[in-house]
């Protein structure tokens, strides 16, 4: 597809969205059943196709205060999957329902007793919508990658996508890289419900994908 002016990035339309802080401390929260869950050889949960497997019992959290803090909104590390608060759940799954798979987990405080609602998220739609043309990135084929191609964003990558392509979509992955992208719609849903969305204290780390 051929660049035009309105293709090209632009500040403020797409993002990358990461989880945990930046900087301080790593979430307190230890998963406990962890082992039991597990079916060797594998050492993650997440199967390679994305999604969740059957779980043989409700996957077990608890916050170790010694370890470090309570969750914030969106924290990483688990198995392969983000968790997420109930309140940033019921945005993903109200603005995108189709983007994300969830599942709920048993989350406890140190005293053993229930904590707030807390579930794995895994986002599970994936479309081919980067525009190429009109994006500054490096696109390496110099592997044998399972998709034939792999996505650098590293070192100053702006990138842009095709919004014909990407439909109704507000929340995505592409074939050729593993991070996550959004857009204004779902930044802005993420604010409205009082998650903080220009910085990361409360969990979401948001780079603009005009500059990466």
């Amino acid at each position: 597809m051929e660049s035009t002016a309105h293709n090209k990035p632009k500040k403020g339309e797409f993002f990358l969205l990461e989880a945990g802080k930046i900087n301080g401390p790593a979430s307190g929260v230890v998963f406990e059943n962890l082992d039991r869950l597990l079916s060797p050889p594998r050492l993650i949960l997440k199967p390679e196709g994305g999604g969740f497997p059957t779980f043989r019992e409700t996957p077990r959290l608890v916050h170790n205060p010694s370890k470090g803090p309570p969750p914030l909104d969106l924290e990483p590390g688990f198995s392969g999957y983000w968790l997420v608060s109930e309140r940033l759940q019921k945005v993903m799954a109200t603005v995108d329902p189709h983007a994300f798979a969830f599942a709920k987990v048993d989350y406890r405080l140190a005293d053993g007793s229930r904590g707030p609602l807390h579930y794995f998220c895994d986002v599970v739609r994936e479309l081919d919508a980067l525009d190429e043309n009109a994006s500054t990135l490096h696109i390496d084929t110099s592997e044998p990658f399972i998709n034939g191609k792999f996505y650098d964003l590293t070192g100053g990558a702006s990138v842009t996508f095709d919004r014909r392509r990407l439909g109704n979509a507000h929340v995505f992955k592409t074939p050729f890289t593993t991070r996550v992208f959004v857009d204004r719609v779902f930044v802005d849903a993420v604010s409205t419900a009082g998650i903080v969305t220009d910085s990361d204290a409360d969990g979401l780390w948001l780079i603009d994908a005009s500059d990466i």
